[in-house]
């Protein structure tokens, strides 16, 4: 739901860029905000994933009820090494109502190489929407530029001037319900992407740490490389973020680890 920031990373997977040169470019053709954070950071796209999420569940807006992550993070070899696996990196948001509450998350995510999502390129938006009856519904089009900026505020002017002022949420605000915040439990497979000491005994002991914490690998992959550290690749099974995170703080504990592991979630969407 921000042109920017899938321009940017369609455009490093397309000239091999890094993220800094391809930031400085976008920021060059006008498709960063002021404050280029607002883009990058996922907060613009946040704000209309509460938007969208309030349209469609009838709950007051609640933005800091998203869970936030940017793409600033993200580089090159990420971008390189998920496609070897299938798979394209997008800032995805995903709104849901579970019986836990109404979760709202917005972060880079990888989804696989033949979904809608990951044929978008270039400066567009792209909503998917998945209903019991209707199945799943996409919607797509251009989101970045001064041209598709001005389109959309001419919009409203032009109903606002013929009195055309329907509900903006559907019905009157004063309906809309506060939801109860949910973070995400719904387990999932994460890709882990980290530099271990080249010395016998250093994958088995992130194997270990992955096992004490409930998480189980799927695949694996070590390239090669010139200094003293790998980089390894891990894809894991369905798992919790929770399990996760006490997966990767175990790490520094088993003295290998080199740096700081970069998780991203895979979305099957």
């Amino acid at each position: 739901m921000n042109g920017s920031c899938n321009y940017i990373l369609t455009r490093m997977e397309d000239a091999g860029l890094s993220y800094e040169e391809v930031f400085d470019e976008a920021n060059q053709l006008g498709y960063l905000e002021a404050d280029p954070e607002l883009d990058v950071g996922g907060i613009d796209a946040g704000h209309k994933l509460a938007l969208l999420a309030s349209i469609a569940y009838g709950t007051k807006v609640d933005f800091a009820g998203v869970s936030l992550k940017g793409i600033g993070s993200v580089t090159i070899e990420d971008i390189h090494q998920a496609a070897d696996m299938g798979y394209k990196i997008k800032l995805l948001g995903v709104a849901q109502m579970t019986g836990r509450g109404l979760e709202q998350r917005m972060s880079p995510c990888l989804v696989p190489d033949g979904s809608p999502l990951a044929q978008l390129t270039g400066g567009t938006n792209m909503i998917v929407l998945e209903g019991d009856a209707v199945g799943q519904i996409v919607l797509r089009g251009a989101g970045a530029g001064e041209g598709p900026t001005a389109s959309a505020v001419m919009g409203d002017v032009i109903d606002l001037a013929r009195g055309n002022r329907p509900p903006v949420f559907g019905q009157p605000v004063a309906n809309l319900r506060k939801a109860r915040i949910a973070h995400s439990a719904i387990p999932a497979p994460y890709y882990l992407r980290m530099q271990l000491l080249d010395k016998p005994g250093a994958l088995a002991k992130v194997a270990n740490a992955l096992g004490d914490a409930g998480v189980s690998i799927d695949r694996m992959r070590q390239y090669g490389h010139d200094d003293a550290s790998a980089p390894v690749l891990i894809v894991t099974h369905k798992t919790t973020q929770t399990a996760l995170d006490e997966a990767i703080a175990g790490f520094a504990a088993t003295g290998v680890v080199t740096g700081t592991p970069v998780s991203i979630r895979i979305e099957d969407v």
